[in-house]
């Protein structure tokens, strides 16, 4: 059993079958591997995420819904978690077979109508943000060609059953409370049972890897907001996700995690006093490099990563602009734009020294 898989004979997973929710590893063509797909026995019986749209991704959805005696016909509700495409692409496969209503976060509901054209202007505004943080045209080439190709995988969906923060969602037998959770992604949405102490947390809370605050286009910006799309406007991804962790760490009533991708776990608060420190490490580590002579984003990815931040270029960017905007904010470092927009980090305090 790989670190990064659902165990099915761990104790956790034992508590979550007998609270009626069944983990099904779908299998994605991501490097995060298997995404978890849940299965809530419960009235409406309930689908919460789907997988990747490909036909082995099906196959395995089908194969576990079998060995607990369920077939996709019989689903009542899907219910998508966010926005990345492991999640939802066959949310409208699925439903078309089923007829099952569709829940998604509201402000979701435009994107997935419009998968496409949301898309398009996803890809723009991150070609911007990588030209204004020195990513060389050649890369925003390549990369613009894998994330078009990449689209497959996912599809759009028509939500039937719009969510907000604080809403519930109602069983029979269960009630599980409906919470914002911006970071990952701007439509990152969880699911609390108080009452079994349970939290569905998709990929806002993952025990063996870090969840990457993905700098992402904002769910509410107009298709043609010009700031937007020419990058000049951009959300502090890791300062939202900070925030959001804090959220979720001053929740009491929970016991168990079942996460998006990999095992359940418990201890979910001590999981994210891990996860702050690790950003606050990351944050000093590259205080010092800007300290040694400004750089831009992409020059700090490249010598963090070498050539994983050409291969992976807009996962690396998006992890050293995250925390350049806690330096930003604690008046650590500032920016200075060239004549051509490009952008260079200076440090403006003394960095903390070496293992701090």
């Amino acid at each position: 059993m790989s670190a990064g898989s659902w165990d099915p004979d761990s104790a956790h997973a034992a508590r979550a079958a007998a609270q009626g929710i069944h983990c099904i590893p779908v299998p994605t063509p991501f490097a995060v591997g298997r995404v978890n797909v849940y299965l809530i026995e419960d009235e409406p019986l309930t689908l919460l995420d789907a997988g990747p749209n490909s036909g082995r991704a099906l196959d395995a959805l089908e194969t576990g819904l079998a060995a607990l005696g369920r077939g996709v016909e019989d689903l009542e509700r899907i219910v998508i978690s966010h926005q990345h495409m492991d999640h939802l692409g066959l949310v409208d496969i699925l439903a078309r077979r089923s007829g099952a209503e569709v829940a998604a976060l509201g402000a979701l509901a435009p994107w997935l109508a419009r998968y496409g054209e949301f898309q398009d202007a996803d890809d723009a505004f991150a070609e911007a943000v990588m030209a204004r943080n020195g990513i060389p045209a050649e890369t925003r080439l390549a990369l613009r060609s894998v994330s078009h190709a990449f689209r497959g995988w996912g599809a759009k969906a028509t939500v039937t059953l719009p969510l907000g923060e604080g809403d519930v969602l109602a069983f029979r037998d269960r009630r599980l409370r409906v919470h914002h959770r911006p970071g990952h992604s701007p439509s990152d949405t969880i699911f609390h049972d108080p009452e079994r102490r349970t939290l569905l947390a998709a990929d806002h809370l993952i025990k063996h890897i870090s969840s990457n605050p993905l700098i992402a286009r904002p769910l509410d910006a107009p298709l043609d907001d010009p700031d937007v799309a020419q990058g000049l406007e951009r959300p502090q991804s890791l300062v939202i996700y900070l925030r959001s962790l804090a959220q979720t760490r001053a929740m009491d009533d929970v016991e168990l995690v079942l996460p998006g991708h990999g095992e359940a776990f418990a201890d979910h608060r001590a999981l994210i006093d891990e996860r702050v420190r690790l950003h606050e490490r990351r944050a000093a580590k590259i205080h010092r490099m800007v300290a040694e002579e400004p750089r831009t984003a992409y020059e700090v990815a490249q010598r963090m990563w070498g050539n994983v931040a050409v291969t992976q270029a807009y996962l690396t960017l998006s992890e050293v602009l995250g925390h350049m905007d806690l330096l930003l904010a604690d008046g650590r470092v500032r920016e200075i734009a060239d004549a051509d927009g490009v952008v260079r980090f200076e440090s403006i305090s003394d960095p903390a020294p070496r293992g701090r």
